[in-house]
């Protein structure tokens, strides 16, 4: 891949990107696509196993000579972002070397397989260190310079294992957690132009027992679920021009969905002193799907839950 200033409309032309768990499979495509866009790249990879053990800066240095070989721009950081040190340093490297800091994907992770009879609280300590945590500390450390300069964009790496899957319980707990750190970080940053999402990759990595880099789809099961199929998404969310704040999107295998939290209208018992027959007699309507609803907020979600205990106006009541 040869890698150029792209002119196209949607290009990085002067902007820095941090991607953290960049050394190795999807990090790794999105750190190419940002800098083939002309992006200038901080590839953050620790370089441990999946489960979160030992450290090797060999992936990280890799993917930059990656970059550089093809005419981008990139340096390699192999701090451990589940430290609130680790997490500044990152975002100090790319300000050290290329003096500011415009997008920000988290993308780095850990998983280690077992259900609730199986795990241990180190186990979900080890999880939320290094997802929740990690996206934490290098947010915490460019919410900074975002705020002054009244721009940044942050991806955040959530998962379709917050559905629920066998023996995946620490990871899909920790992934969880991300989506109620960026719904509330986005609305911190509509004021300042920072624009806080979340996408679900779909795609044949070392996780899913795929090739450590995420080149190899030719001894993959399934090799059109590359990891390059989820980047042109995570590019779309970093650019300038993203339309959108707060969401989930997932992306795999050439398709890109709308992920979203929504609310049931729900039963509304008429007077406030229901029992437990009435929410049993009524259950049908309260899970009634026609007509949800999909809150912007916590306000807006209140606002529609409990707006039966606003006075009519006089209008209202006619």
């Amino acid at each position: 891949m040869e890698i150029g200033v792209d002119m196209s409309e949607l290009g990085f032309e002067g902007r820095v990107a941090v991607v953290t768990g960049a050394g190795r499979g999807i990090g790794r495509a999105y750190a190419l696509l940002l800098a083939q866009r002309g992006a200038k790249v901080v590839v953050n990879d620790l370089g441990g196993t999946m489960e979160g053990g030992g450290a090797d800066s060999g992936p990280a240095h890799a993917v930059v000579e990656e970059i550089r070989a093809a005419g981008g721009t990139a340096v390699a950081d192999t701090h451990d972002i589940s430290t609130q040190v680790g997490g500044a340093a990152v975002i100090d490297t790319a300000l050290e070397h290329f003096g500011r800091i415009d997008v920000l994907v988290n993308n780095a992770g850990i998983i280690e397989y077992g259900d609730l009879s199986q795990v241990d609280l180190g186990n979900l300590e080890r999880h939320l260190a290094v997802h929740p945590h990690g996206s934490f500390t290098t947010m915490w450390a460019a919410w900074p310079q975002f705020v002054e300069q009244g721009y940044g964009r942050v991806v955040l790496t959530t998962s379709s294992g917050v559905f629920g899957m066998a023996e995946n319980l620490s990871y899909a707990a920790a992934k969880g957690g991300l989506i109620g750190l960026a719904r509330s970080a986005r609305l911190a940053g509509e004021p300042h132009d920072i624009k806080v999402n979340l996408v679900a990759p779909a795609a044949y990595t070392r996780m899913a027992g795929g090739d450590p880099l995420g080149e190899d789809t030719a001894k993959s099961p399934a090799p059109a679920m590359s990891p390059d199929a989820i980047a042109p998404l995570v590019a779309y969310l970093a650019h300038e021009s993203c339309p959108v704040n707060g969401e989930i999107y997932t992306a795999g295998a050439g398709r890109f969905a709308r992920l979203f939290l929504g609310s049931t209208e729900g039963y509304l018992h008429p007077d406030p002193r229901p029992g437990v027959e009435d929410v049993a007699a009524n259950w049908d309507t309260v899970n009634d799907e026609k007509g949800y609803y999909v809150p912007g907020s916590t306000l807006e979600w209140s606002g529609s839950f409990l707006r039966h205990l606003i006075p009519a106006t006089p209008a209202e009541e006619k």
